[in-house]
């Protein structure tokens, strides 16, 4: 399969990119919806990466703004793409983040397709990476961003459309939900918990932290599927540092990680 032979599918299903999460097989027991992009041109940097130290751990992140920007590009064995996040350089300002040109973000960085992955809200209270060796930073338009995660997206673009199915990130983290902090959880017709680890203003744009509560009223899930929140009496940790991520998103583009237990 060339890259020309996948560069328009890919351009036209990229609505469904991921927040920090992309598609492959789905394991028998699971452990990133994209942006419309652009009005205006903006360049990418093409300078060799500076590297990050800084581990992007925060007090509190719960409720923070940020974007992210994928670069999918064809490999031997299918389509991969490289995952960069505002998180913690700044906020995604919103006039900025609108003047990015994906299509000139692709062709400065050689790739097959730049993806726009955003306006998202953390739902965790901080993370901590155990591997800092492949951060480092680039600026797309004016936004500076940190690479994070790669991901692989399967050997087809129809692999991003898929909404309430797991897709394997690589982004060795720890994600930890504070006592006190309100979860929301999917939970699949085979017993298995996704805890939300974003809210995305993707599909509505007006969503906000309190419509999470009754969002089981909007969601088109998959029968058998309950979603439902708790408050957490104790910390609650989802633990992705040796092993790849298995995130999904739902229609409205919030993602979920799979934790093996339930809070």
């Amino acid at each position: 399969m060339s890259k020309k032979s996948l560069l328009v599918p890919i351009a036209l299903l990229a609505l469904a990119a991921c927040g920090s999460s992309s598609s492959s097989d789905a394991p028998p027991a699971p452990d990133e919806s994209t942006a419309a992009s652009t009005e205006a041109p903006a360049d990418a940097t093409t300078q060799a990466p500076a590297t990050s130290t800084t581990n992007p751990a925060s007090v509190n992140m719960h409720g923070m703004r940020y974007c992210e920007i994928l670069l999918l590009d064809l490999q031997e064995d299918g389509i991969y793409a490289e995952v960069f996040n505002t998180y913690p350089l700044n906020d995604c300002p919103e006039e900025q983040w609108k003047a990015i040109d994906t299509a000139a973000v692709a062709a400065d960085e050689g790739v097959v397709f730049a993806s726009a992955n955003g306006p998202r809200y953390w739902a965790m209270n901080s993370v901590v990476k155990s591997d800092m060796t492949e951060v480092y930073k680039k600026t797309f338009g004016e936004v500076e961003m940190n690479r994070y995660a790669s991901v692989y997206v399967g050997t087809s673009p129809a692999d991003l459309l898929a909404s309430y199915s797991p897709f394997a990130v690589n982004r060795k983290a720890a994600f930890t939900f504070n006592a006190g902090t309100t979860v929301y959880m999917l939970h699949d017709a085979e017993g298995n918990t996704y805890v939300m680890q974003s809210w995305s203003q993707q599909v509505d744009p007006m969503l906000t932290k309190d419509d999470l509560l009754t969002l089981a009223d909007r969601l088109r899930l998959p029968e058998g599927w309950t979603y439902y929140y708790k408050t957490l009496t104790e910390d609650f940790v989802v633990e992705t540092r040796a092993e790849d991520a298995q995130v999904l998103g739902d229609d409205l583009r919030n993602s979920y990680s799979y934790v093996a237990v339930a809070p």
